[in-house]
């Protein structure tokens, strides 16, 4: 096989994790000094959520694709050796992240979620008005931050994002028990509440990298194509994984009356009592349907569907870096898309 056949570097998640960890702990760092409050509740709440650890994707989206645009010469290392990420990136870093600390608290009220990442959500802890309250100060404060930067654009373009987050918010609220939710109804949902953080995310790392408007959209395009795997991968986990790997109890989207992919594809693909069968478990949320809902979702090939849309999602994204310069970072980025939709939490 020729050399220029060979498929793009990927890194594998651990040593995007090493190639990051300077960077991640300055964020970290950044987002324990700008969370402090004089009001003790905040304190509690926040660091509570934010302590609770996670993959922390999103800022290190932001910080990859500073990166991969820094390593103008594509030999792998020497972005590292550049002018560095820096701390306006790491600023950043931690707005993105504040932004889906505060949806997580809103969400899990919304949801009524009692359990997430493996432990007891902040609302089942503190109840549901501090977790809203604290989520509306996580928000402001990330405001605050990206104010300081003083940058129209990125005011702008996170401006934007969050009030489509808020829409997304409102839009899945509009699908809770709908058993008519459609494969095109899901997808804008996942748009709006997961995707175009992403986007920015990785927009904006192309922005503070003083990339070109090509280049930001390529970045734009690179995160919001990983967002859609990233959820879609997700929703097949709730049913094929287990509360002690997915931290999330198993059938919780059926509870909370969601129709994902894999239950949307098998009531369409179903025969008429398997379609009834399933609308009434999403209409009541009725968990104790899961082995039905269950026995649908692979006789009609719900999971292998999803599995194979998520893998097209992936591989998009891949093809949005395809102009880049090879090197540490973008390889980095390409490791995520990978992973996105080969993790089992």
């Amino acid at each position: 096989m020729h050399a220029s056949a060979l498929p793009p570097p990927a890194l594998a998640l651990p040593d995007i994790q090493a190639l990051t960890r300077d960077d991640m702990n300055a964020v970290d760092t950044l987002i324990r000094r700008r969370l402090a409050s004089d009001v003790v509740l905040i304190n509690q709440v926040a660091e509570y959520i934010i302590g609770a650890g996670g993959k922390r994707l999103r800022p290190m989206l932001l910080l990859l694709s500073t990166g991969a645009l820094r390593g103008h010469d594509g030999s792998a290392g020497e972005a590292a050796s550049g002018p560095g990420i820096g701390p306006d990136a790491h600023q950043l870093a931690a707005v993105v992240e504040f932004i889906h600390t505060a949806t997580l608290l809103h969400d899990d009220v919304v949801d009524e979620s009692g359990l997430r990442r493996g432990r007891s959500t902040a609302n089942a802890v503190w109840g549901n008005a501090a977790s809203v309250l604290v989520g509306d100060f996580l928000y402001s404060r990330s405001f605050q931050l990206m104010v300081e930067l003083d940058r129209m654009e990125v005011m702008r373009i996170l401006a934007d994002t969050t009030n489509r987050i808020a829409e997304g918010e409102v839009l899945q609220l509009l699908h809770v028990r709908n058993p008519d939710t459609d494969q095109a109804a899901y997808l804008r949902v996942i748009e709006r509440k997961t995707a175009v953080l992403f986007a920015a995310a990785t927009r904006l790392g192309a922005l503070l990298a003083g990339a070109d408007a090509a280049t930001c959209d390529a970045l734009h395009d690179y995160g919001l194509n990983l967002g859609y795997a990233f959820q879609i991968a997700d929703d097949v986990l709730d049913y094929a994984s287990d509360a002690e790997t997915m931290g999330k109890n198993l059938g919780d989207d059926l509870a909370e009356g969601k129709a994902t992919l894999p239950l949307i594809h098998a009531i369409a693909h179903g025969d008429a009592a398997t379609r009834e069968r399933l609308r009434h478990a999403i209409e009541q949320g009725d968990t104790g349907a899961m082995p039905d809902v269950l026995a649908a979702i692979h006789a009609t090939g719900g999971l292998d569907y999803s599995r194979r849309l998520a893998r097209e999602y992936a591989q998009a994204a891949e093809q949005a870096l395809d102009g880049l310069q090879e090197n540490d970072y973008v390889a980095a980025l390409r490791g995520l898309a990978r992973y996105a939709i080969s993790r089992n939490h």
